[in-house]
């Protein structure tokens, strides 16, 4: 049985998306609503066999989203909004609570706005991309995928700064590594490609030969 999953990446001035058809991943669209908040926002689409762009006066998110699902509907690549199945939503940064990805509940949501604190320029606008999906298609689940996830399992020795205690724990100033997405795709396709488990770490995620000779100075300097 198949199933439409729409991607979400919402930023400051733009959203990112595709449409994918699982579980077997085709792409059915992708594209990108730019220069959101402006009077010739860029508007692009694209399908397998063909491309739509155009201008367009975009006030904010929830008209680019609302404009985004006209033109799916316009152009037939679905045939009603209940076709979507799910939305996954890019969500920059979930601190020590989310540790997977995590369907959105009102209290999910409310966390993701708190923890703008650690990353103000994103969590932001990653919240409000989720709150107009959930608007726009209230029957439809949302799914927040974390980039600092991939990273949870790393040591405390790994993730603590050489700071005061208190940094990280009454601020939680820490490593929390980020673009984990990205990092979990290539672990997973590199192991995969290796014929060997996901779960072990895949070399063409570690550092360079460079980088690795300086961590060992690093670590004889510290004794």
């Amino acid at each position: 049985m198949s199933y439409k999953i729409m991607a979400i990446n919402a930023g400051s001035s733009s959203l990112k998306f595709q449409l994918l058809e699982m579980p077997q991943g085709d792409m059915l669209c992708q594209g990108l609503i730019e220069r959101i908040g402006m009077a010739n926002a860029q508007v692009t689409l694209k399908t397998p066999a063909q491309k739509w762009q155009e201008t367009a006066p975009i006030a904010d998110h929830r008209e680019a989203v609302t404009l985004l699902l006209e033109k799916l509907l316009d152009h037939r690549i679905i045939q009603s909004l209940q076709d979507i199945d799910g939305v996954g939503h890019r969500v920059a940064h979930g601190g020590e609570r989310f540790k997977d990805s995590t369907p959105v509940t009102d209290d999910t949501l409310a966390e993701i706005e708190r923890l703008a604190e650690l990353a103000p320029l994103h969590n932001p606008v990653n919240a409000l991309g989720i709150n107009v999906f959930r608007q726009l298609l209230p029957e439809t689940p949302s799914v927040a995928v974390f980039d600092t996830a991939f990273h949870q399992t790393l040591d405390e020795r790994a993730f603590i700064y050489p700071l005061p205690w208190r940094y990280y724990s009454e601020l939680g100033i820490r490593r929390y590594g980020f673009h984990g997405t990205s990092h979990k795709y290539v672990s997973a396709t590199l192991a995969e490609k290796a014929g060997r488990a996901a779960e072990r770490p895949a070399r063409g995620e570690l550092p360079s030969r460079q980088r690795q000779q300086r961590m060992r100075n690093q670590r004889r300097a510290l004794g």
